[in-house]
């Protein structure tokens, strides 16, 4: 089960504007955007750390693909926990949760739960070849059902983009520069420190993102 924090706050939850429903399509298309921007580099950056993974994205097609994009999207911490109010008295835990109740649902925890993940600070796409993550199992982009939860309605085409553009980025030829790929857990979004710059044969460096 997912890691559910409760978080006290006095008052009533923020009241909802019927007019609001445009903007929140806008954003359903501009949040995937980004996620899949952010989880290019998080990819570019898992295959320099791990080059011998290199063939078997460039070989064994899109089953193993999409399974080297699912771990991209466990290992690296695009977010770390989302939030949201209680719409109504629950309890979860046997912790009783009060109508308008601030919940943190912790992805990062979640992503790297030992119990769930046995060995969660390796990277290895063999843990997805072959299966679908269950619904509660996986949440780097919220937890539920996307049509009615914190769960980003995008998430199905970051994943379709990832595992189409993660191969083409293991057949293509370049150089990684000298740079800081740390990547500092204090920054939501996060990202490795230099973004990632490239060196293309004959070019000079490219960023795959802003350094940051």
């Amino acid at each position: 089960m997912s890691d559910a924090h409760v978080v006290r706050r006095r008052g009533r939850p923020p009241r909802r504007h019927h007019g609001r429903g445009r903007r929140l399509r806008v954003l359903n298309i501009l949040r995937p955007t980004v996620a899949i921007t952010w989880y290019a580099v998080f990819g570019a950056h898992a295959l320099h750390r791990h080059p011998a993974l290199r063939p078997r994205l460039v070989r064994d097609g899109e089953g193993y693909a999409r399974a080297f994009a699912h771990e991209v999207r466990r290992f690296y911490p695009f977010a770390p926990f989302v939030a949201g109010f209680a719409a109504r008295d629950t309890e979860h835990d046997g912790e009783p949760i009060p109508e308008g109740t601030l919940l943190l649902l912790d992805l990062y925890g979640q992503n790297h739960d030992p119990e769930l993940w046995g060995t969660p600070y390796e990277f290895d796409p063999e843990r997805f070849t072959g299966r679908e993550p269950g619904r509660d199992e996986l949440v780097p982009q919220g937890g539920g059902d996307a049509s009615r939860n914190h769960r980003c309605p995008g998430e199905d085409v970051t994943l379709a983009v990832l595992s189409c553009l993660l191969p083409r980025l293991a057949r293509l030829e370049y150089r990684v520069a000298e740079q800081d790929l740390r990547i500092p857990l204090d920054r939501m979004p996060t990202t490795p420190r230099s973004g990632f710059v490239i060196e293309l044969p004959g070019e000079e460096s490219h960023g795959t993102q802003e350094s940051a």
